[in-house]
């Protein structure tokens, strides 16, 4: 066998010039990525550059720009998103995974710049939009300070740390309670203040400057007397500058509670009820609150969006409130139907092009399916003002946001490229046509169910470098223009017949389109074969794509010249033409070959191919072989349980009464015969500007023995064809695959044939021909393949160009543009198109304020009192409201940010080991036993002595003041001249309530020894209270004993 082979190998390199197909002659990749990415979880939105970001379950990020740019990144982990945010108008995207990474995605290049590795479990995470700086909420209770380089993408971490023990100061929390959720910046106080609100419900505001708590709240008096626990799920601001927040709890509970939105640094002030309570059923039901929305609008129109999370479809689900005067009193609600429970939402504006003429603003909601439901966002608020009403208007209803294929699902399609074809229009023209084709996002001349085809100018099919036509389950057939990534509908047939011009409702199962011969040829379930004729090109200009629907009787008289139908006995699975002799060769799903001349048309005969397991005839193609000495006008024909056979197709005899197939039947996909004179090879030499009749290095190369190649779901054979005519199975190469394989095709390049496998789990495989050998393999990411259910088509539609270009349809939700060549060329305008963000945006002021919802509050109602029994008669000094932050302010944040504002903590973080002698105090190695807490040591209380602590706390403050005094004695003439600026820098600390090292660390040190202290003796009351009752417990169980011996004596 092996030497076979090698004789075999040897016949194919005549003179050792021809090595088959490499690697370096392709490249595999996702070109473009057109809709809604499968699995998406997180949404995020750039209201400046007006980016719409979707990441995914398994690593994707899909963004949406303006004039339909649309581009698909993908991280290196394959792991969901946590937490997805913009650096706003700066082209700078932020996910931050499952695995608690942090990346950084520069938006001008599309590529992952920086990945920073965060070490705890992070809960929270929030980017200050004035600034490069950003907070990280982990699941210890703690917040931490990091910064993004501009130039360099990367992320850098801060001295600058908020600990748990010095915002939330309960050290004694539940273990899983501690965790910081929401991390708030004050829209006019980023660089003063920040709002922290943990899991227990604690709300805490943290001034950044003074780096202490200055307002806590959050904790309701009722619920702490009602022992009753409840966890925060989600938050968020409910008025412009800062001074209310809506938090949303696992109960279903909605509280706003203020925030003073100037106070003093010097006080502290504790709110313990908060402002408001919504009502809104969520409690009823045990709804948690898993998002929460708040849009600022001019009036009264201010609304927040409430979703709550539930494995049940309700219409409490998703709420929209109108915040006023008067909600306290009475709620004025929406609730939403949704079609399946919801895990995200945002709010974004739907103006994607600059054709708009109005903003529109658009509500975004995200299924667990993945699927993206749009409300128009101006219909929600004119129904909540107007609801109350003599005429309320009518309920705002929900659009999916999916791709343009008219009403109806793809079922089958077909892929035409033509690479001499000169493009007549311009790029620059295909752009301004590009920017007035709608969104998916858009409702602009929408129909009902969301979907829209544009109006577009057809003239011919010959002007269109990739034509990609499409089969519907409705029976219609559409023409889109793929010369460019975007579909440009250009065509819709609805025309069943010579009169019937309307959709025949039938599913569409093959296609066979001849653009030479302007032939198409469509077949669907029901066994009907229609042939379409189209009249020579030209056609008149029609300006609208929707008057070629077919909606008069003239509709395509000026396109088609002839409808004809013919019936054959079983649904059309699969359609091939002889151009030499107009014969069309239909396969049926019960075994019926019908061969017709479509001159007629006229069936010129029938056969049945009575297979063993299922009769379907998935492939059929003509040849001319030599059989028995003579040239023989062949079809072969190939069945769903991967048998293959010939028939003579001048009369459908069959050429031997048996069928070749393999020992274990699997399901058929490709069938396809190879031979020296394949037209494959024929196409690549006209391309390389090579005469076929006089033969090449590729023609020669290819084995002069006709092969047959066979693509089943578990592997792909190679028969040789001489054999298979004579009913004998020779096989001369076979390779079982792994998975499960979904579809299979042939591909050409400059200089050989192959063959590419995609496989369900979205994996692709290149091979040669004939050898099978692999050369590389890719994985579409996202991608999955759905198989059939009985009476039903698959959601998933694949076509391929002869040059290797994929097109990959899965549902009505995304498209995959996927190419196998290396030019660049396969789709026009590819960079421009994948181009989201714009780096010359020109952003007026009112976006700009927009964008930062800074408005002014009334001060009537509820939203604008000034709480007197929070902060007392103090509050008529304060300021109600706070200017915006300066740009200097700012960048003193660099300085801030910059200083370790808890030295002591960081020293031990840095490096816990500094004294030589031993006697160095280490307070955070001090472990102690309290319930709840999972000791690191288990006799650690008998190694501690209050004694022992207090001696070396004196000794090592000793220490720290001797080598402060030594190091002054020693300092050199240069450093005294010095003193003037580091006085400056301690001024500076001073200011921003920084005291010196040497009484920062003993304060620190103090405090902590004292709450150890204050452990200890707790630790001691408990011991002394179960020891009496362990002796109150023994002398009860002796006294019972003794009663019993007593009674027992008796």
């Amino acid at each position: 066998m092996f030497v076979r082979k090698l004789v075999e190998k040897a016949s194919k390199k005549p003179g050792g010039n021809y090595d088959g197909l490499k690697g370096g002659d392709i490249d595999p990749r996702v070109v473009f990525h057109h809709g809604v990415p499968s699995g998406s979880n997180t949404l995020a939105y750039d209201s400046i550059q007006k980016i719409l970001a979707v990441s995914t379950k398994d690593g994707r990020i899909k963004l949406f720009g303006k004039d339909n740019t649309q581009v698909l990144l993908e991280s290196i982990n394959a792991v969901p998103s946590k937490f997805l945010q913009f650096v706003e108008n700066q082209g700078i995207l932020l996910n931050i995974n499952s695995k608690n990474h942090i990346e950084v995605w520069d938006l001008e290049k599309n590529l992952l710049a920086h990945v920073h590795a965060f070490y705890e479990d992070i809960t929270s995470f929030t980017v200050m939009q004035q600034s490069l700086y950003m907070y990280v909420g982990d699941s210890v209770g703690n917040v931490s300070v990091l910064k993004l380089e501009q130039e360099s993408c990367h992320i850098i971490q801060m001295k600058y740390t908020i600990p748990y023990s010095a915002s939330h100061g309960n050290s004694t929390e539940v273990s899983g309670d501690t965790a910081v959720m929401y991390i708030l910046s004050p829209p006019t106080a980023e660089s003063k203040r920040l709002l922290i609100i943990f899991r227990d419900g604690l709300i805490v505001l943290w001034d950044i400057r003074e780096s202490k708590t200055i307002f806590t709240s959050g904790v309701n008096t009722l619920q702490s007397l009602q022992h009753e626990t409840k966890k925060v799920t989600s938050a968020c601001w409910a008025c412009p500058f800062g001074s209310k927040v809506v938090v949303g709890y696992n109960n279903g509970e909605i509280f706003i509670w203020s925030i003073p939105s100037n106070p003093i640094p010097s006080e502290s002030i504790t709110q313990s009820a908060p402002i408001c309570k919504l009502n809104l059923g969520y409690k009823l039901d045990k709804i948690p609150i898993a998002s929460l929305r708040w849009v600022c609008a001019d009036g009264k129109a201010s609304r927040i969006y409430v979703l709550g999370v539930s494995d049940i479809v309700s219409s409490n689900l998703l709420q929209v409130i109108l915040l006023n005067d008067h909600t306290e009193v009475r709620t004025i609600r929406l609730g939403l139907q949704l079609p399946e429970p919801c895990i995200d939402m945002e709010i974004i504006s739907s103006t994607f092009s600059e054709q708009s003429k109005h903003k529109q603003d658009c509500f975004l909601v995200l299924g667990n399916s993945g699927h993206l439901y749009a409300y128009d966002d101006c219909s929600i608020e004119k129904y909540l003002l107007q609801s109350q009403s003599k005429v309320p208007p009518s309920l705002p209803k929900e659009v999916t946001v999916k791709m343009p294929f008219v009403d109806s699902n793809i079922t089958v399609s077909k892929l035409i490229t033509d690479d001499t074809n000169m493009l007549t229009s311009a790029d620059e023209e295909y752009l301004l046509l590009a920017k007035s084709i709608p969104s998916l996002l858009s409702f602009d001349a929408k129909p009902k169910d969301g979907t829209h085809l544009n109006a577009a100018r057809f003239s011919g099919f010959s002007k269109v470098k990739n034509l990609y036509v499409t089969g519907h389950s409705d029976g219609g057939i559409n023409f889109w223009d793929l010369s460019y990534p975007l579909l440009v509908p250009i065509l819709s047939l609805k025309q069943q017949s010579e009169d019937d011009l309307s959709l025949s409702g039938i599913a569409l199962t093959s296609l066979f389109f001849d653009g030479n011969s302007k032939l198409l040829v469509s077949g669907d379930q029901s066994g009907m074969v229609r042939i379409f004729r189209f009249k020579p090109e030209p056609y008149v200009n029609v300006s609208s794509f929707l008057s070629l629907q077919g909606s008069t009787k003239k509709g395509y008289d000026h396109i088609i010249q002839s409808v004809r139908l013919i019936k054959v006995n079983g649904s059309v699975l699969s359609l091939n033409i002889n151009h030499s002799l107009r014969h069309l060769a239909v396969g049926s799903s019960k075994g019926h070959v019908s061969v017709i001349d479509v001159e007629g048309p006229t069936l010129l005969y029938q056969s049945h191919i009575a297979s063993e397991i299922s009769t379907g005839i998935i492939s059929l193609q003509f040849e001319t072989c030599s059989f028995h000495g003579f040239d023989k006008n062949v079809l072969a024909v190939a069945t769903e349980d991967s048998s293959v056979l010939a028939l003579d197709s001048d009369n459908g005899n069959t050429l031997s009464t048996n069928l070749v197939h393999p020992k274990k039947p699997t399901r058929a996909l490709f069938m396809q015969i190879l031979d020296g004179k394949d037209t494959l090879v024929r196409r690549s030499n006209i391309l390389n500007g090579l005469d076929s009749s006089k033969g090449s290095n590729v023609e020669d190369a290819m084995p002069k023995q006709s092969l047959l190649l066979l693509c089943s779901e578990k592997a792909a054979y190679i028969y040789s064809f001489t054999h298979v005519m004579q009913g004998a199975k020779k096989v001369i190469y076979k390779k079982k695959f792994q998975s499960s394989c979904c579809w299979a095709s042939t591909f050409y390049t400059c200089s050989d044939v192959g063959l590419i496998l995609v496989f369900t789990n979205g994996k692709t495989e290149i091979r040669s021909l004939p050898e099978l050998s692999l050369i590389k393999e890719t994985a579409i990411r996202g991608f999955t393949y759905s198989t059939s259910k009985p009476n039903s088509y698959a959601d998933n539609s694949i076509c391929s160009s002869p040059e290797g270009e994929l097109v990959m349809v899965n549902s009505d939700q995304e498209i995959f543009l996927f190419s196998l060549s290396l030019q660049k060329q396969s789709f026009r305008l590819l960079d421009s198109f994948n181009l989201t963000y714009q780096k010359d945006l020109m952003v007026s002021q009112e976006e700009l304020a927009s964008g930062r919802i800074i408005q002014k509050e009334k001060k009537k109602g509820m939203f604008s009192s000034v709480i007197k029994d929070i902060v007392g008669s103090k509050a008529k000094n304060v300021p109600e409201m706070e200017t915006e932050d300066t740009k200097e302010s700012i960048e003193e944040l660099s300085t801030i940010f910059s200083t370790a504002n808890f030295p002591f903590d960081a020293e031990n973080t840095e490096n816990q080991a500094m004294d030589e002698d031993g006697d160095q105090l280490d307070i955070d190695d001090i472990e102690i036993d309290i319930p709840g807490e999972k000791p690191k040591e288990q006799n650690m209380l008998a190694a501690l002595n209050k004694e022992k602590l207090a001696s070396k706390f004196m000794a090592f403050k000793g220490k720290v003041l001797k080598q402060m005094k030594t190091k002054s004695e020693k300092a050199s003439p240069k450093e005294e001249q010095q003193d003037e600026k580091v006085g400056s820098v301690d001024e500076i600390k001073r200011r921003y309530g920084f005291s010196s090292a040497e009484t920062n660390v003993a304060k620190i040190a103090e405090s902590k020894l004292q709450e150890n202290t204050r452990k200890l003796q707790g630790i001691n009351l408990r011991t002394t209270e179960m020891q009496d009752t362990a002796r109150s417990f023994s002398s009860l169980a002796k006294q019972v004993l003794r009663t019993e011996q007593d009674r027992r004596a008796s």
